[in-house]
């Protein structure tokens, strides 16, 4: 909220430089944060050895080298705000740039990737939308876009919200560097309306058994209560 605020108040000014002052926010967090593969986007994408793929937000490129390993990528092409993770995602992936993503002028070609990976992003970004759409040019047809994000609507959020409190956190969905918010309907939606065809729908981690039972008494109207984070998959229409 304070990185919105101080945006707001100068967006006169000459000097301010929305990139630099989005990295002040990240500049005390743990290098961790930056880390750790995701396999379960991995596993999503094809299986195709002479794939291109674009990952917003790469960290310090375990899901681009986890990829590449797996054969799921021939060239995996990284995006990083934070110079230090970039500098590592640099030593494993095809090619990584370094910036703010809503500010870098891509030089990619129309349909020069198979698929886009957005791995817990989309809510750190002023306009998600806007940078959806700019990239859905980048997306070759039917390729397959990944995505995830924490989940407002999650039962403990909502008790928390219900008590008068929002806790400032260092990771999560209180992540103090958030500035947008997704329930499971409006992440789809923003997707639908940026180009992309979800797929799917559904919890970074699979539910508990317990979770499962109550989404079947439920017949899934309640599984927005139950997600932790939500998951995308979706094609470039």
């Amino acid at each position: 909220m304070f990185l919105f605020v101080y945006g707001a108040l100068h967006l006169k000014s000459d000097t301010w430089n929305p990139a630099a002052a989005l990295a002040s926010a990240y500049s005390g967090k743990d290098l961790r944060y930056f880390a750790g593969a995701r396999e379960d986007m991995v596993a999503d994408l094809p299986f195709d050895p002479t794939a291109s793929i674009l990952e917003i937000g790469c960290g310090s490129g375990d899901t681009g080298a986890l990829a590449l390993e797996r054969g799921r990528a021939k060239r995996y092409v990284g995006v990083e705000l934070m110079v230090e993770p970039a500098a590592t995602a640099a030593t494993r992936l095809s090619r990584v740039l370094v910036g703010d993503a809503e500010q870098l002028a891509f030089d990619f070609q129309p349909a020069e990737f198979d698929g886009l990976i957005m791995s817990e992003v989309l809510e750190h970004l002023r306009d998600p939308e806007a940078l959806l759409k700019r990239l859905h040019r980048f997306v070759r047809p039917d390729g397959v876009v990944l995505a995830s994000s924490p989940n407002i609507a999650n039962w403990k959020v909502l008790r928390e919200l219900l008590a008068g409190r929002f806790p400032q956190a260092d990771r999560g969905v209180f992540d103090r560097t958030h500035l947008r918010w997704f329930t499971p309907e409006s992440f789809a939606a923003m997707f639908e309306r940026a180009g992309y065809k979800v797929v799917s729908v559904r919890p970074v981690r699979r539910f508990s058994a317990r979770q499962r039972l109550i989404s079947r008494l439920f017949a899934g109207r309640a599984d927005h209560l139950l997600m932790t984070q939500i998951s995308i998959v979706a094609l470039r229409r």
